[in-house]
């Protein structure tokens, strides 16, 4: 999302590493630079104001750091006020107090209410809680199916909402449910308008006194910018709400959203959206977005992610198959899954510390979603013998699975050739230390003693 902010800051602070030292005259020049930069992501104009006006008055002051050079001290302060920006601390939904819980899920139509309230009954489940999903959108078409299908899915229990009832009466019909059968947070999903509106507004009004809930997390859609900001003021105003959820942050937007809606709102941002899967929901996390921002990566949330996705037995067991030797492209085929499971290889990517330096250098591979899925489909067209023992693959062989994959054999061969290429790499780290070590020395396979 904030990949064209993050060029242009980088650009900014590479110009600063070319001065000796700090000057008014060259924190002007970068501060009229950033300031661009954040209008262009769509930030809020009042909120650019006074982001650039406190990282003037700090750059200039003597809280900067003789010790850094000028584009460290500079980042070191728009760091700081990004954090501060986007929130400061990281903020979760409270689920202590009164039980059930209730988080009243508001927003407009299409913001992604109703995927969201599977995401988060998804998260909470597997937290130990016991969510209780409560459909009371009676106006959208097969809103309530869609929230029934959702928790199917996560084997999560949805309340038998009808089209008939009043919004109200469902949700105060679903708290007695809860307290009967011991659910411990509830999650409604109420109703949206393309618009905000009087009725809207009274609806949501009228269920937030009947049930008063612990939370009323408001879902915006990222993709639209100031309006998400707008929007989210309006029903602040309203009703009070407690936390914001953005969703479709994995996309394109400019990320304007997410910079200015904690300032002109007063609410945090709790949850992040970060694609289609009931598992791409993330706690919203300020000091790691700033760092995103700033192109220092994401390194924590990597970590998290990878351990959300790695099953610990089947690591174990790949362990012992790259000590022995035994690394098949089935094996390989499972790293592309789990790979995938984590997000696109540009979000994975973008984790990593430095990585958009290496991006910018002539010669450097860029990340591409489309060769990944050509790989697993050419390895998924290999018979499980061949998958097995790659050496057995002839050029008849070859033509077979070209034609079952619907790609080139010239394709084929490259994958085959990256996985010997790797194996011999394996077999070269073994016995050094640190690396792939823990069994005695092996033949390689057949496969790989012909290439």
């Amino acid at each position: 999302m904030f990949e064209n902010l993050t060029d242009r800051l980088e650009g900014v602070f590479k110009k600063l590493r070319g001065h000796g030292k700090l000057t008014e005259e060259n924190i002007q020049e970068s501060m009229r630079e950033v300031r661009m930069a954040l209008l262009e992501a769509d930030v809020n104009l009042n909120v650019v104001k006074q982001f650039i006006a406190t990282v003037t008055e700090k750059a200039v002051g003597l809280e900067v750091s003789q010790a850094l050079s000028p584009g460290q001290q500079i980042i070191k302060i728009v760091h700081e006020e990004l954090v501060a920006l986007l929130g400061g601390n990281t903020e979760q939904i409270r689920l202590d107090g009164r039980q059930p819980v209730i988080i009243m899920m508001a927003g407009l139509q299409g913001s992604g209410k109703t995927t969201t309230s599977g995401k988060l009954a998804r998260m909470l489940k597997n937290k130990g809680r016991r969510p209780y999903l409560v459909p009371a959108d009676v106006y959208r078409p097969a809103a309530i199916e869609q929230l029934q299908i959702l928790g199917g899915k996560i084997d999560v229990p949805v309340h038998p909402s009808t089209p008939e009832t009043k919004p109200v009466d469902i949700c105060r019909q679903a708290v007695a449910v809860a307290r009967e059968k011991n659910y411990d947070t509830l999650i409604i999903d109420t109703a949206g308008r393309l618009h905000v509106d009087e009725l809207l507004m009274g609806e949501l009004k009228e269920i937030q006194t009947a049930i008063k809930p612990s939370e009323i997390l408001f879902v915006a859609d990222a993709m639209t910018g100031q309006d998400a900001v707008t929007v989210a003021s309006k029903f602040n105003q309203d009703l009070e709400i407690t936390g914001i959820v953005l969703t479709k942050m994995e996309g394109d937007a400019r990320g304007g959203a997410a910079l200015s809606i904690k300032n002109i709102t007063g609410k945090p941002i709790k949850f992040t959206g970060v694609g289609e899967g009931l598992d791409a929901l993330e706690i919203f996390h300020p000091d790691r977005t700033a760092s995103r921002i700033l192109g220092m990566g994401d390194v924590l949330t990597l970590i998290e992610r990878a351990e959300a996705v790695v099953d610990k037995k089947k690591a174990d067991k790949l362990i012992n198959k790259l000590r022995q030797n035994t690394f098949t492209l089935e094996d390989f085929l499972d790293q592309i899954q789990q790979i995938k499971k984590m997000g696109s290889l540009e979000q994975i990517l973008g984790m990593i510390p430095g990585i958009n330096k290496l991006k910018q250098l002539k010669d450097a591979p860029q990340p591409n979603e489309k060769e990944l899925s050509k790989t697993e489909a050419i390895i998924r067209s290999m018979t499980k013998k061949e998958r097995h023992n790659y050496a057995i693959i002839n050029t008849s062989r070859r033509q077979r699975i070209a034609t079952g994959s619907g790609t080139d054999v010239a394709d084929v061969n490259r994958v085959i050739k990256s996985y010997s290429t790797m194996l011999k790499m394996m077999q070269k780290m073994r016995g050094k230390p640190g690396l792939i070590t823990g069994q005695k020395r092996r033949k390689l396979p057949k496969g790989l003693r012909k290439s």
